[in-house]
């Protein structure tokens, strides 16, 4: 405790000293026995009050402001998860899930203080059933990793929002990707979930061990929790769905003479039944940037990535009528990637869209948006984002998961100018309410966090947000679980987690 204590001298964020006078509450005592409970669960190596890890564990890839927790708990199994659980429960304390922080709403911020979970060394693959296509892993296990097991197996899994995120992440945000428009999203490809509720309760959402394909038995208890973004409950394993590798893969990149002839393009494939794998869109300014960025050459102009999965015959006719229709608006000819290196390149470049964004302005932050649509509205809606932000002149590439409705602004900003950040601030509103004026949703896959909690009400109106609070107090009455995200909820800190002198 010694050591603790001169901790304690050094941070202003403990729940148990004033950021502002820096005295002590006189609940010092009450908040060292939690300590040792938590310690007594974990070891001394899996508890931490380190000012390094909370910050580390208060910040996602968002340009939301660090919220650091008061303590990190690093739980190896299930049952530690659980006995934590109870711990935090009975004392009241905020419980914020934590898998690799690439998430981009300030979803993993302790906005009341509180401990994190950080998950990552619970990363065991821990049941592979090849003939039934379909796999079980721990919190830590991420999308590469998991391909990286399955390499030899001639399955994988598609689901790619490009960084290396947590699978039981992915899940908790609804995550999808480039590969969404033919394998769908997070929600299609969750089969069960084990999860930790807010008193230590371990649910199995589809029934201990289940994987069946489909169901119709019940309430769906498994999608509830996809997308519940650690408001109800931690993930501690996931059971998804496989599928086999293809027997071949061609990537192409196709320029064009406006967005509006790419973006035709894109939805004149869908309505041809063109069972496409990847259809990706870069604005003008994004193209530019990841040339710039990995020294490309493409030409600079609205530009389509696509790629083609299955046999050969079958991939012949799909770019013969993917070749017409791109030629019939105006498209250039098609750059070709066959081979996996040349293909892994392509595709480099285009999960690079953030870095290379962020480096058309040196020492600026990025901030990334999106929103979804149906197909038949993705014209109109990108000509007129690219309008709106050159009429209020914001650097922000456009990139998006096309074939599916879904894109992004990544928008590159100096935090340092109220101005800018203002006209940023005011340009996000505008287009969230203009994809929902258009009967889509403000966020395609990002998720609600901190950044949208008033577009969420917005979007699916008070009597569905008022079933969404009736839902959260029947599993989180206290209202312990990652608290102040996606509906606001206000948390109710326990004594002992303020200072008597001050508020935060």
């Amino acid at each position: 405790m010694i050591l603790f204590r001169q901790a304690l001298r050094f941070t202003s964020r403990l729940p148990f000293i004033c950021g502002r006078c820096r005295t002590y509450s006189a609940q010092v005592g009450s908040v060292e026995r939690v300590i040792s409970a938590f310690r007594s669960v974990s070891g001394d190596e899996g508890v931490s009050v380190g000012s390094a890890v909370r910050e580390q564990h208060g910040r996602d890839e968002s340009v939301h402001i660090c919220r650091p927790p008061d303590v990190v708990v690093f739980p190896r199994s299930v049952e530690e998860v659980s006995a934590l659980a109870k711990i935090c429960h009975h004392h009241q304390l905020p419980m914020i899930p934590f898998g690799t922080g690439t998430g981009l709403e300030g979803g993993v911020g302790a906005l009341k203080g509180g401990v994190c979970f950080s998950l990552r060394k619970m990363e065991q693959v821990l049941d592979l059933h090849q003939e039934d296509f379909d796999v079980t892993v721990e919190p830590g296990v991420t999308r590469k990793g998991l391909n990286s097991y399955l390499r030899d197996t001639g399955l994988w899994f598609p689901v790619d929002p490009g960084a290396d995120a947590s699978l039981c992440g992915m899940a908790a945000t609804s995550a999808s990707g480039t590969n969404a428009v033919r394998y769908g999203t997070m929600r299609e490809n969750v089969l069960n979930l084990e999860v930790v509720l807010a008193d230590g309760t371990v649910l199995h959402t589809a029934g201990k061990g289940r994987r069946p394909r489909k169901t119709s038995a019940g309430y769906n208890l498994t999608n509830l929790f996809v997308g519940s973004e650690g408001t109800l409950g931690i993930i501690t394993k996931a059971t998804l769905r496989l599928y086999g590798i293809p027997e071949s893969m061609v990537s192409a990149v196709c320029s064009f003479p406006s967005v509006q002839s790419a973006v035709d393009s894109t939805v004149q494939i869908l309505q041809a039944g063109v069972s496409i794998a990847r259809i990706e869109f870069l604005d003008d300014v994004m193209i530019n940037a990841c040339n710039r960025f990995n020294n490309l050459s493409y030409a600079v102009t609205p530009t389509l990535f696509l790629e083609f999965h299955g046999s050969s015959k079958s991939m012949q006719e799909q770019v013969s009528i993917t070749e017409e229709i791109t030629r019939d608006n105006g498209g250039s000819d098609f750059a070709w990637a066959e081979d996996e290196e040349t293909r892994g390149r392509l595709w480099k470049a285009r999960h690079d869209a953030w870095y290379a964004a962020l480096a058309l302005r040196p020492g600026c932050k990025a901030y990334s948006t999106d929103v979804c649509v149906p197909i038949s509205r993705l014209p109109q809606i990108i000509v007129e984002t690219k309008e709106d932000l050159i009429r209020n002149n914001i650097t922000g590439p456009i990139a998006g998961h096309v074939g599916d409705g879904n894109f992004h602004c990544l928008i590159v900003l100096d935090p340092n100018d109220p101005d800018e950040v203002q006209r940023v601030h005011s340009f996000t509103e505008r287009l969230a309410r203009r994809a929902l004026a258009m009967d889509g949703t403000c966020t395609g896959e990002h998720g609600i966090g901190l950044g949208k909690r008033a577009l969420l009400r917005e979007e699916v109106g008070p009597s569905a947000i008022e079933v969404m609070l009736g839902l959260k107090a029947s599993l989180d009455p206290k209202n312990l679980m990652n608290p102040g995200k996606v509906k606001g909820w206000v948390s109710r800190v326990p004594s002992h987690f303020r200072s008597p002198c001050c508020t935060r």
